[in-house]
């Protein structure tokens, strides 16, 4: 699934593929599904999908930079690594775009038995 965000005024082409999780894992050395566990631990999302604000000093928002990366270098081998990419922008408002990711992120566990 391809998908094109808006990140600081620049167009951002995003790629979820099978090997979403093992990218990630290749490149930080971490389990993707236990770092996205862990996530979903921490953090507790309301019924609308906002977060609660309680809640947000537990989330681990590197998962969510690492994962924007991850889902960039799918769809432009070009980009560089995580720190001069992210160098590359003036802000770089994460929680904003949680929303613009989520479809994403559920490909990439999303299971299709019904």
């Amino acid at each position: 699934m391809e998908k094109t965000i808006v990140i600081d005024g620049q167009e951002v082409r995003l790629k979820s593929t099978g090997a979403t999780a093992l990218r990630y894992k290749a490149q930080f050395q971490k389990d993707f599904f236990s770092d996205l566990f862990r996530l979903v631990k921490g953090g507790k999302a309301k019924k609308d999908g906002t977060i609660d604000i309680d809640s947000i000093e537990n989330i681990d928002f590197e998962f969510f930079y690492n994962f924007i990366w991850v889902l960039a270098k799918q769809a432009n081998k070009e980009i560089p690594d995580v720190l001069t990419w992210l160098d590359g922008f003036d802000t770089f408002p994460i929680v904003d775009l949680i929303p613009d990711i989520q479809d994403l992120l559920y490909k990439t566990i999303q299971s299709k038995k019904k």
